[in-house]
């Protein structure tokens, strides 16, 4: 009786090292093609699209998470060890501030580190939670890093090719710019605007003008071109526009990104859509031919 027993204790001290060392992750599948997945066992996507992580919204999604829980999963792919977010990181975060053991969890295979970036950005972008420059950064690594084209990353994320070509221009701002689209004190559209000024002082010169007088976009436009081009001396007659009028001008100066003029005549009119460079006209002429 000894030896037996002495035998069960050596071999429960000599394991292979591999059974030794292996993870036990428990998982329970909760609904189909759900599981619980240990918090503790996951680790965040390093290439996540997502920089800026708003404390008092993350602090509300906590208060849900305590009151209903996770109704939503989050999607995970198998790695060495455990598992790596997908998407799913302010639920993730959220999960363990709340200090819950387990959350739902989609797990999906990906091949590489490229489509997992590519699903990431557009899980995001489809929850509208990426702010312009997040989204900017996004292209840049799929371009740079994965050496996906433009019209590749249009293709995975469902945007058209100048849309991705625009995005990426906002990264040639200043970075004190680029601080101030992400913090949202300028939109996409100023940031738009800004580029067109060419040289960096120039650039925070509109910028600081931006900011200071509250410009829209489109009095921010105007100020560009006023810089770049001063204006002849010749005389004005002020009309007062229609609505109708001003508000279409303004639809396609959002769409555009540049000035627009309609001119009403007796049959008919003409629109005038302004240009400032080269590759300014290039991209409007790229934004036309996209939407035609």
């Amino acid at each position: 009786m000894s030896v037996n027993r002495l035998g069960k204790g050596l071999e429960a001290l000599i394991r292979p090292e591999s059974d030794q060392k292996k993870p036990i992750v428990k998982i329970i599948t909760t609904k189909p093609g759900v599981m619980e997945l240990p918090i503790k066992n996951i680790r965040p996507n390093p290439n996540q699209p997502r920089r800026d992580f708003n404390e008092s919204a993350l602090d509300e999604l906590v208060a849900s998470i305590k009151e209903k829980g996770v109704l939503t999963p989050v999607t995970v792919r198998e790695v060495e060890n455990g598992f790596e977010l997908v998407a799913g990181e302010r639920r993730w975060r959220a999960s363990k501030k709340c200090r819950k053991r387990t959350i739902p969890a989609y797990i999906i295979t990906v091949k590489d580190d490229a489509e997992m970036m590519e699903m990431a950005l557009i899980e995001n972008i489809q929850r509208e939670d990426l702010n312009a420059l997040e989204e900017s950064e996004a292209y840049a690594v799929l371009n740079s890093k994965f050496e996906m084209s433009h019209d590749a990353i249009a293709k995975a994320v469902g945007k058209k090719r100048v849309t991705v070509s625009n995005s990426l221009r906002l990264l040639k701002l200043p970075p004190d710019i680029r601080k101030s689209l992400r913090m949202g004190e300028i939109s996409a559209g100023h940031a738009r605007a800004i580029l067109q000024a060419k040289t960096g002082p120039a650039m925070n010169r509109i910028w600081i003008s931006i900011l200071r007088r509250e410009l829209s976009v489109r009095a921010a436009e105007y100020l560009v071109k006023s810089t770049i081009e001063p204006p002849k001396r010749k005389k004005v007659i002020l009309t007062k526009k229609a609505p109708q009028v001003q508000a279409l001008e303004n639809q396609l100066i959002e769409i555009l990104g540049t000035k627009v003029l309609l001119k009403a005549g007796k049959k008919g009119g003409t629109i005038e859509i302004s240009y400032f460079s080269n590759n300014d006209l290039e991209r409007i002429l790229d934004l036309i031919n996209s939407i035609s």
